[in-house]
């Protein structure tokens, strides 16, 4: 396709060459829109292709709106009932790209997360899209239509998409461009913060954990906050870092941590600790529990876990018959309620989205449109709407994208 010509106008401009850029560009153009995708990297779809370890986990089937934080949780049902994980697993299974389901519900490239951008790319031809990357944007004006001034000359056009994203990875060209721009139009943007990220610990508590990088266990988490807003607990692997607690049970809790609020971790998510010694004194009852805990959980791990009780009183190397019922106590509720204060999040170097963004009383549920600026877009991260771990964030871009697409 040729390079776009400067001063060349078009139906729909999209800002941004992610997933919900490229889905929004792709819709617009099979309508028969001429489409231009201004993109600031050096190629479209980065972050797709960094996701999932490099395998894409680009839906979740059981979607649902319970899966999403917004100030406004009722905002994402629209799109998500009009286009669904169905909806782009039968686009991939047009192109023939072979994936699997990883965990119940997560679907992933069996090969590489090249095959979803280069899938969306080639739609994008296909649709007659033009692509500009390498293209920073400088200003954006607005009287009868939109004009875009950006390093390869300037562009006009009838509808304006933003799908710049949020400030997760700032090393891939994160900004907050976006967000900015939804304030010159006058457009609320609710306050930001790094989510699905990993949690750091104090130098104290990090010094006796960090020893542990590397170990994961299964567990619940929960935040131990003295509120009445309900959140959710989190039963996944969690793992131990050089930093603090990282893998998926924590990156889930992030989202709903409040600064400074203590979490809770049940070690023993699928027993409760009180059955466990139990059947311990039943079944093994010369067994130390040491021993009997290096048997649910690594040897290093187990080793941790003891060291807690050693000053009170808990004899971790005696047989677990001979444990009184104080001990009992103590061990049931540090196994069921552990908990730890973190000193903070890894912020936006190491999140995986951006909580908050341009507030959804602001547009159109149905089309993505703005509510006082006809013609003006946003979609994907750069909106106030944030899904769980496992594939959610790419089904909500895929959804609000299409949403905007059909009428863009």
């Amino acid at each position: 396709m040729p390079e776009p010509s400067a001063n060349a106008h078009y139906d729909v401009i999209v800002l941004g060459g992610g997933a919900a850029g490229l889905m929004c560009a792709i819709t617009a153009g099979e309508r028969g829109r001429r489409v231009l995708v201004v993109e600031h990297a050096n190629r479209v779809g980065k972050k797709i292709l960094m996701s999932g370890g490099g395998r894409c986990n680009f839906t979740h089937l059981a979607t649902t709106p319970t899966r999403f934080l917004s100030t406004n949780p009722h905002f994402c049902k629209s799109a998500l009932a009009r286009y669904t994980p169905w909806d782009f697993l039968a686009r991939v299974d047009r192109h023939g790209i072979p994936w699997h389901e990883k965990t119940p519900g997560q679907l992933f490239c069996d090969r590489s997360s090249k095959d979803i951008v280069a899938m969306l790319v080639a739609d994008a031809q296909a649709a007659g899209v033009n692509i500009l990357t390498d293209c920073s944007v400088h200003d954006v004006t607005r009287d009868t239509g939109f004009s875009i001034e950006t390093s390869r000359g300037r562009f006009r056009s009838e509808r304006l998409v933003i799908a710049t994203g949020g400030l997760s990875i700032p090393k891939m060209g994160a900004t907050d461009f976006g967000h900015r721009l939804a304030g010159r139009f006058g457009l609320p943007v609710l306050p930001l913060r790094a989510g699905l990220v990993p949690f750091t610990l104090h130098p104290p508590v990090l010094a006796l954990w960090s020893e542990l990088a590397g170990i994961s266990a299964r567990v619940t988490v929960s935040v131990d906050a003295d509120d009445s807003v309900d959140r959710p607990a989190f039963t996944e692997q969690m793992l131990v870092t050089h930093r603090g607690f990282s893998g998926p049970a924590m990156l889930q809790l992030s989202s709903y941590w409040p600064d400074g609020a203590p979490i809770r971790v049940n070690w023993m998510p699928d027993e409760p600790p009180r059955a466990w010694l139990e059947r311990q004194r039943r079944d093994h009852p010369r067994k130390s529990l040491r021993n009997a805990l290096s048997d649910t959980f690594s040897q290093r791990l187990a080793d941790r876990l003891c060291a807690n009780w050693a000053g009170e009183g808990v004899g971790t190397t005696v047989p677990v018959a001979e444990l009184t019922r104080p001990q009992m106590d103590q061990i049931e509720d540090d196994l069921q309620t552990m908990r730890f204060h973190p000193s903070g999040t890894e912020g936006y170097r190491t999140a995986e989205v951006t909580l908050g963004g341009v507030d959804t009383r602001a547009l159109s549920s149905r089309t993505m449109e703005t509510r006082d600026v006809p013609g003006l877009f946003f979609i994907g991260e750069v909106v106030d709407v944030t899904g769980w771990l496992g594939g959610y964030n790419f089904q909500w871009a895929w959804a609000s994208g299409w949403a905007a697409g059909q009428v863009a």
